[in-house]
């Protein structure tokens, strides 16, 4: 039978054992709250960390700047690309035919600018001729005036001498005509340095306005010759867009376009994602940003690859306003009955390009970012 020293003995015993207990529970809890407050003293503080990230990239959207039917699709979604490498053809018929007439309107303007320097010398040669022939004109009346004056002064000689009858009538009558001849003469002569006068004006005329076509520029600098030349570019431009290439290494995504397609100018036919450039949108609430600064160093792990590949970076950026600001319809908190919510603001962060090439990431993959605040 059991005595009451033994029921005495067994509650001190369990008495004990609780005293125990509770002390080692004690202990253990003083000893994670210890760790805890030396953790936060020490890194918690210094850090801020969401799992409200995703990657991100400038993506390329490929869209023709000329319209046509589609001769060639070179590449397929999900295929890696290098910087102007084709990914599209369009047909080029009627850009090379456009060139074709800009190359001959441009030797066309070449030529005829050529024969506007070559008239220059002999228009001017021109004017020295009508410059001559008025010389010449001055000349011949000259001397049809000295022919006019000498028959008037015969003719009233041979006046004076009728009237005593010392000339006869065939005489005076020839001195008549003489005299009659030389003013036509002259007047002939005058006449002729008139047509030469005139004739040189419009020799000035053709000068000048062949010099308005020449005057201060060179062959390769007349306006005539580079709008020829800007045409015979617009043309280049034509045929070198029906190739569409690359604008950098990525990874091509979204295709949209076949052999056949008629492309539009501005349509998308494809984008290109340039995974070796990619960044994290990372989205913290706005009361863990009080010690975030730009050049903050980042340890980033992704779901993809999880928590054993660490991902390192900086703090490149902050957004202008919250996403919900940003939103289709944003909040409007105009009344009275409204609940305050923790907006979030989106950090960039750019990652390190040789993390990158050892593990490739893609656009909206979700990751875990934590910030150093201490670093900077």
């Amino acid at each position: 039978m059991t005595t009451d020293t033994d029921i005495d003995a067994k509650k001190s015993a369990s008495k004990t054992l609780r005293k125990r207990l509770f002390t080692i529970l004690a202990s253990v809890v003083a000893f994670a709250v210890a760790a805890w407050l030396i953790y936060w003293v020490t890194v918690g503080q210094n850090h801020v960390v969401t799992d409200d990230a995703y990657v991100d990239a400038n993506v390329a959207q490929i869209t023709p700047l000329i319209s046509g039917q589609v001769a060639k699709v070179l590449v397929t979604d999900t295929q890696n690309v290098q910087a102007g490498q084709p990914l599209v053809v369009i047909d080029d018929a009627d850009a090379q035919v456009a060139l074709a007439q800009a190359q001959a309107q441009f030797s066309q303007a070449e030529r005829r600018v050529r024969g506007y320097f070559a008239n220059a010398n002999a228009l001017s040669g021109q004017v020295a001729a009508r410059d001559a022939e008025i010389a010449r004109a001055n000349a011949q009346i000259a001397a049809a005036q000295a022919d006019t004056d000498r028959a008037a002064t015969e003719l009233g000689r041979r006046e004076r001498l009728a009237a005593s009858g010392a000339v006869s009538g065939d005489e005076l009558t020839q001195a008549q005509n003489q005299s009659r001849t030389a003013k036509a003469a002259l007047e002939s002569a005058r006449a002729g340095r008139a047509l030469a006068v005139a004739n040189r004006g419009g020799a000035v005329g053709t000068q000048g306005v062949n010099s308005a076509l020449i005057s201060g520029s060179s062959i390769e600098g007349n306006p005539e010759v580079a709008a020829a030349r800007a045409n015979l570019r617009a043309a280049q431009l034509g045929l070198a867009r029906t190739v569409l290439r690359a604008p950098f290494d990525g990874v091509v995504a979204k295709k949209d376009v076949a052999i056949g397609q008629h492309a539009q100018v501005g349509s998308v036919l494809m984008s290109v994602v340039p995974v070796a450039q990619v960044f994290v949108n990372a989205n913290f609430k706005e009361v863990q940003l009080r010690k975030v600064k730009l050049g903050q160093r980042v340890t980033l792990t992704s779901d993809i690859y999880g928590r054993g590949v660490k991902f390192h970076g900086v703090v490149a950026g902050v957004s202008g306003g919250t996403g919900s600001a940003f939103s289709l319809i944003p909040a409007q908190n105009a009344t009275g009955n409204w609940i305050k919510v923790v907006q979030r603001l989106p950090l960039r962060v750019t990652l390190d390009a040789a993390d990158l090439r050892s593990h490739p990431l893609r656009v909206g993959l979700s990751m875990s970012v934590d910030i150093d605040v201490s670093s900077r």
